[in-house]
């Protein structure tokens, strides 16, 4: 218990000394929410790695999949290094950071309102945002929380309001580049920390291949009289690995807290090495979370009103390691957990100043605007929106801690329902919007109603389509509504589109 104590306590020092490092580049808006436009590929790769794995993926889905489809839930993982990270910064690094620094957005609503020239698609985005990041902020603070009972013996509830004020505190202190900084802290050790768990658990059921030949001997829950269906390539429901695999890895195209990113970094040589570092680390924490959560079935899981309890799968794994071990496990979801939270509280209390609270009238470069002020003036304004961002953080984060006292449904279930959501309404316009200059606003407006309209109405109806793959149905489906609706829509004026599209000269 005193290694646990010391290496967490060390660990919560790091992070805030890091948030006062970093507290003078966060007096400006630009420097709260992007690092002054200024972030290295190293940086920038390692914060989308950690936004992108928390414990809603090592605790919620790594459980839940693992048990479900065995060793295959692998593929979910190289899902996510080859679309949620390679494709996603081959055809999204570039084309966003060079866009959204011509037109001047800051946040993805703020990039719907100026590219089709319609401020009602900025509010709505921006709330759309704002209510659908707290199921996902929730599942992380309810999976890293259970991980924290697990390894100090503390309750539930404890975990969750300690995890929050930490998280707070260094957002609050040092904005977006504390947030990097403190992510490629955490990568690191996401790295080691899931390597050395593999071996640890496959050496605890005598090897790799002793613990392969167990799971081989396992029944089908379809059919108990043939076994092996756990470790098999394709797993005993190839269909529903697919939906899983769709819904993590392509919704990292169309989430706020992913894309912004890409506007932060320096420049587009870092980001071709900004797209190696990342895809790697996304191959050896997603692949090696699911390749430990396919071994679930080989451990005892709780049993809660008749049901598998699929967030207690992976601590009843490592309940059983050494002490050491167990420290580093904390960390490691500590670290996945913190940098996420983080990325999500900054995103969502960014959108909600910047494109609610202080909507500025913007004008497309080449444009004059009107009412300029003075340098003093401007700077006041600026210093006040940063501010409003910090109470709206503090505000965030309490609303997702009371969801997280009493979560609804499991880990897997909530990050459904946010990313299917989130990523429905705004993955086929935002990602056609940087490369299609026939992409309405009416189109737009309709993706926003299909990814939120289906979510929504799947969910009052009792889930009739199981949230993940009713969220790969809203991600997929959003592109036929964009590309049918623009060609029936009007168009935007050329000279507008023409100057927005400058930026790729």
């Amino acid at each position: 218990m005193i290694i646990k104590v010391l290496l967490t306590i060390i660990f919560f020092a790091v992070m805030i000394g890091v948030g006062l490092y970093s507290r003078k580049q966060a007096s400006s808006v630009d420097g709260f929410v992007l690092g002054g436009r200024a972030v290295g590929p190293w940086l920038t790769a390692f914060a989308f790695g950690t936004s992108y794995f928390s414990a809603v993926v090592f605790v919620g889905y790594a459980g839940q999949f693992g048990w479900k489809y065995g060793l295959s839930s692998a593929w979910i993982g190289i899902g996510n290094a080859v679309i949620g990270s390679l494709l996603a910064w081959l055809i999204l690094g570039k084309r966003t950071k060079l866009m959204t620094q011509h037109i001047e957005s800051r946040t993805m609503p703020d990039f719907f309102g100026t590219r089709f020239s319609d401020q009602g698609l900025r509010v709505v985005a921006s709330i759309i945002a704002f209510v659908f990041l707290i199921p996902y902020t929730a599942g992380v603070y309810s999976g890293i929380s259970r991980l924290f009972e697990m390894g100090f013996d503390i309750p539930y509830e404890y975990c969750v309001i300690i995890m929050s004020i930490l998280t707070a505190v260094y957002v609050i202190i040092g904005g977006y580049k504390a947030t990097a900084m403190n992510d490629f802290i955490q990568g690191i050790i996401m790295l080691f920390g899931i390597v050395a768990v593999i071996v640890a658990v496959l050496n605890a059921q005598g090897g790799l291949a002793a613990a392969v030949d167990k799971l081989a001997a396992l029944p089908s829950d379809t059919d108990p009289a043939v076994n092996g269906g756990f470790a098999s390539l394709f797993g005993p429901d190839p269909y529903g690995l697919l939906g899983v695999v769709i819904l993590t890895s392509l919704g990292t195209m169309g989430l706020p807290q992913m894309v912004g990113k890409f506007y932060s970094i320096t420049d587009e040589s870092a980001i071709k090495r900004g797209t190696v570092i990342s895809t790697i680390f996304a191959f050896i924490v997603a692949g090696g979370c699911y390749f430990l959560g396919g071994f679930g079935r080989l451990y005892e899981p709780v049993i809660a009103n008749g049901k598998i309890a699929y967030d207690s799968i992976v601590p009843a794994m490592l309940i059983t390691l050494p002490d050491v071990l167990i420290a580093l496990v904390v960390l490691l979801v500590l670290s996945a957990s913190m940098s996420t939270l983080a990325s999500l509280v900054l995103t969502s209390s960014s959108t909600m100043t910047l494109d609610l609270i202080y909507r500025d009238k913007k004008s497309l470069p080449g444009e004059v605007e009107e009412g300029t002020i003075d340098d003093i003036v401007a700077e006041k304004y600026e210093r006040r929106k940063v501010v409003v961002m910090r109470v709206l953080i503090m505000f965030f984060i309490a609303i997702s801690l009371l969801i997280a006292l009493n979560p609804p449904t499991f880990i897997a279930q909530l990050m459904g329902i946010s990313w299917g959501a989130l990523a429905g309404a705004f993955l086929a316009p935002f990602m056609l919007g940087l490369y299609w200059r026939g992409v309405t606003p009416a189109s737009v407006w309709a993706c926003f109603i299909w990814g939120v309209g289906l979510t929504v109405i799947n969910m009052l109806l009792g889930n009739l389509i199981s949230p993940i793959n009713c969220g790969a149905i809203a991600m997929v489906g959003g592109f036929p509504v964009v590309w049918i609706v623009s060609l029936l829509s009007p168009k935007m004026k050329s000279e507008t589109v023409d100057k927005i599209f400058e930026c790729y000269k």
